[in-house]
């Protein structure tokens, strides 16, 4: 598939509203994460509702089962960080895991990908289960640990970002392809910005 600049303007041109607006919110609610504010679960909630029936609509059964994962993990972190904000002694503090609870997420996550695809996968008709599989565990994994404030949540999604590319481009959804770039970009911003809240606090 081609993705040059005539296909990226053909793409904006006809870009329906509803992921306009997903894709805007989205990017509002990397920002507000990387900025500790508790209002990026309220952005990445109605985020992913649109994405859910866009995903839908496009077979990627997969993701529309993460989006959905992602209103859940929405509402337990707007609720977990505001109980920080209203509770300034419980405020919840950005932290880090070590390389083995790392290791030991990354192997779990790998295991639980290649089973949801190679179970459900067919039985669905899903367009490149396992790639869809895996974005979806892994970023299950960094969704709850974003929830918690864990430092690496910021790394793994550069990695489940550029997956994510991958898999977009592979089934044309070329302004989430656009989006997911900048997400890239963000993350290392969260990273840093994390960093430097780890390191006053």
């Amino acid at each position: 598939m081609n993705f040059d600049l005539q296909t990226l303007i053909d793409a904006f041109a006809a870009m329906p509203l509803p992921e306009v607006i997903a894709v805007i919110l989205g990017i509002a609610y990397v920002l507000l994460a990387a900025k500790e504010s508790v209002w990026c679960w309220v952005a990445g909630f109605f985020s992913t509702l649109i994405y859910t029936y866009i995903f839908i609509e496009g077979k990627l059964y997969f993701s529309s089962i993460l989006n959905l994962f992602y209103m859940g993990m929405s509402i337990y972190g707007f609720i977990l960080w505001k109980k920080g904000v209203i509770q300034e002694d419980t405020k919840l503090k950005v932290t880090s895991w070590s390389y083995r609870r790392q290791g030991a997420a990354i192997l779990g996550a790998a295991v639980s990908s290649f089973a949801l695809a190679l179970f459900f996968g067919e039985m669905l008709n899903a367009r490149m289960p396992y790639l869809d599989a895996s974005v979806t565990v892994f970023s299950m994994l960094a969704t709850w640990m974003l929830a918690h404030k864990i430092i690496q949540t910021w790394i793994f999604w550069v990695v489940i970002d550029t997956a994510a590319i991958a898999l977009y481009w592979s089934t044309g959804y070329h302004i989430t392809i656009i989006l997911f770039m900048f997400y890239i970009v963000l993350a290392l911003y969260g990273y840093a910005s994390w960093q430097k809240s780890r390191v006053e606090a």
